[in-house]
């Protein structure tokens, strides 16, 4: 898949950018469709956007957020996406999907969540980490081959078994934005960039792709 590369000076400057661009494609989806779908990722950089976007022209009444991956843990856990989303949100009237990572049986819950996703994500944010992994698409892992379910479950990474999309979710984006900053990222960055499909980032395809990276990593 062909990447467009936009290199800035540095993390914040990114999170500027990111919001800049989430803004634009909110108001085109709805120009467009009365709504925006929106799957968005955990890390430092996606919070620091949601900051940058509090100063832009955004519809959230018309935005439904999705998430990309979470870890099972109680709610409000610090290591929850959600518990940093839902602060990052702030007062915004977006309709919030969350993964429900807390039901009894989770791979029931997996199906249930795969029942709620659209049949296009207008974008999806993505991280990439130091191994070359994206969303909890990890080295390895089972959930790599899982090509017959939208939302499938990892095996324990860093402590915590995860829900993730699966490349099949990921590929009904219309456009995805990829955040990466710091020099850990720099040679998984560059593999992503040549297509190297044998780190899990490499094999995500989508209708069209953004990496909005610092210089440390680019």
């Amino acid at each position: 898949m062909h990447h467009d590369l936009q290199v800035l000076a540095d993390p914040a400057a990114v999170a500027r950018a990111g919001a800049v661009f989430v803004a634009e494609r909110a108001r085109a989806a709805v120009a467009a469709s009365g709504s925006f779908h929106f799957a968005v990722s955990g890390g430092h950089t996606p919070w620091a956007m949601f900051a940058e976007l509090a100063s832009e022209e955004v519809p959230w009444e018309a935005t439904v957020i999705y998430q990309v991956d979470e870890r099972v843990a109680p709610p409000g856990d610090p290591d929850r996406n959600l518990t940093h989303l839902t602060k990052a949100l702030g007062s915004a009237p977006a309709r919030v999907q969350p993964m429900p990572v807390n039901e009894s049986d989770l791979v029931v819950a997996a199906v249930s969540y795969a029942a709620v996703l659209p049949e296009h994500f207008d974008l999806v944010h993505l991280g990439l980490g130091p191994d070359g992994h994206t969303a909890s698409l990890v080295p390895a892992d089972p959930v790599l081959s899982v090509t017959d379910r939208l939302v499938a479950l990892t095996e324990p990474y860093q402590g915590h078994v995860r829900m993730t999309l699966t490349y099949p979710a990921l590929a009904r984006a219309r456009q995805i934005l990829w955040l990466v900053t710091g020099d850990d990222k720099r040679e998984p960055l560059q593999r992503l960039l040549a297509g190297d499909r044998t780190i899990p980032a490499g094999r995500v395809e989508a209708a069209a792709s953004l990496v909005i990276a610092d210089r440390a990593a680019a």
